[in-house]
């Protein structure tokens, strides 16, 4: 009897060691992909221009963010794809890109938005001759132009991209050590040009790396009085503002107070104009009434219209023209009304500042104003929700097909969230959308 009961005990145990077996097995076999994690997710977008992706190198990958790992990965995709990328729809389908990721790289990438819109024609800007880099002598690369980089051998979205990161930089690249960070310059051009750099090896110890992104000013004091009224977008860059402040300064004065700043209390005013800042150019600030008269002058009379309640205005239903009033720019206003349109409506204020292409300090402070009434906005739920709206909506398009087919065979929306096993960050900005 006793006998038969450890035999009975030992069968136990080996059937639970094989149950164990098994699970960490299929375990295994459930995460044959680690977890993909940026080195950077927040991309600094101020320093990137167009690109061509079949065009980076291993370096240049690592310059956008991503891990050695995450670089070899892309790389080898390429390879598999037939050696380059035709469409952004294919770039996107390589698994170290992230939609994230995907999303901030999205509109500079120089390739088809589809494969089937990868045509020989539509291709023509990748079919451009590499040049090899024609350079003479020394120089200095803070004082080259747009063509002077084309001239040495560079396309003209390289060119463009060069510029723009010198831009990002606060104007100056600093040192061969900035230099080499810019992403478009591969290591091969670089060893090319290092030689011939006029600029010192190493970047100084108290070099803000991110003056780009900084919506500080610089402090630059005036040396002589001005006219705030007849400064442009470059005088107003002059005194130390970032060109996106002079933007706004410009815009405000020019289309918030019809074209001249009456009085002190209007510049102090302006938003992107810090108290500190406006104590520093007070002093030098000399309001000439003979500019302000001209400006009356040349003006057509306007009828007169009363100024917008912003507390009182809905960011569902916010126009083009009020944002500009507000003092956002064109691009900014643009971006903000595109993307709600596209989305349906904003369920949420949180989703405006995920907008592209804004200033968020200022669309913040209209935040804090502003009401948001999303009542009127369209929700569905899964089963009911239209294919084409599926398709079409931001966060619902890249997993419109798989909804589509899961309901198919099983039309409960638990089950289809289910199945299609979405990040909780994905899942949590569709469910906004859903009934």
């Amino acid at each position: 009897m006793k006998k038969n009961y450890y035999q009975k005990l030992a069968i136990l145990g080996m059937l639970l060691l094989i149950l164990l077996a098994f699970q960490k097995y299929t375990e295994k076999s459930d995460n044959s992909f680690p977890t993909v994690t940026f080195i950077s997710e927040s991309l600094p977008l101020e320093s990137l221009s167009e690109f061509d992706p079949n065009d980076l190198d291993e370096n240049q990958w690592q310059k956008l963010g991503f891990s050695e790992k995450q670089t070899t990965t892309i790389l080898k995709y390429k390879k598999i794809v037939g050696g380059k990328f035709l469409s952004k729809e294919q770039f996107k389908k390589c698994y170290a890109i992230s939609e994230e990721k995907f999303s901030q790289l999205e509109t500079f990438l120089l390739l088809p938005e589809t494969n089937s819109d990868a045509k020989p024609e539509n291709l023509a800007f990748k079919n451009y001759e590499k040049k090899s880099l024609n350079i003479t002598k020394k120089f200095n690369p803070d004082q080259l132009s747009q063509n002077d980089w084309e001239k040495m051998g560079f396309s003209e979205k390289q060119a463009a991209a060069i510029l723009k990161y010198k831009s990002y930089l606060g104007g100056s690249f600093v040192s061969k050590e900035k230099f080499k960070e810019c992403f478009i310059i591969n290591d091969e051009n670089y060893q090319k040009l290092a030689p011939y750099l006029i600029l010192p090896a190493k970047t100084p110890a108290n070099f803000n790396a991110y003056v780009g992104k900084s919506n500080s000013f610089k402090s630059k004091t005036p040396q002589t009085t001005f006219d705030p009224n007849v400064l442009d977008v470059n005088g107003w860059m002059a005194l130390g503002f970032t060109e996106k402040q002079a933007n706004v300064i410009v815009n405000y004065r020019d289309r918030n107070l019809k074209g001249s700043f009456k009085t002190l209390e209007d510049i102090k005013n302006c938003f992107v104009i810090s108290a500190e800042k406006f104590e520093e150019l007070k002093p030098f600030i000399r309001l000439n009434s003979s500019t302000m008269a001209k400006n009356s002058a040349d003006k057509k009379p306007e009828p007169k219209q009363e100024k917008t309640d912003f507390s009182k205005v809905d960011m569902n239903s916010i126009t083009f023209k009020q944002l500009i009033e507000f003092g956002l720019d064109e691009k900014s206003a643009g971006s903000m009304i595109g993307f709600r349109k596209k989305l349906g409506g904003f369920m949420t204020k949180e989703q405006i500042l995920e907008t592209y292409n804004i200033d968020k300090e200022l669309v913040q402070k209209l935040l804090t104003i502003a009401p948001l009434d999303n009542s009127k906005v369209e929700r569905y739920s899964l089963v009911d929700a239209p294919e084409e709206w599926l398709k079409n909506h931001p966060y619902f398009k890249y997993s419109a097909d798989k909804i589509i087919f899961y309901r198919l065979s099983n039309p409960d929306d638990k089950k289809i969230w289910k199945f299609l096993k979405t990040k909780p960050e994905y899942e949590a900005r569709m469910r906004l959308y859903i009934k």
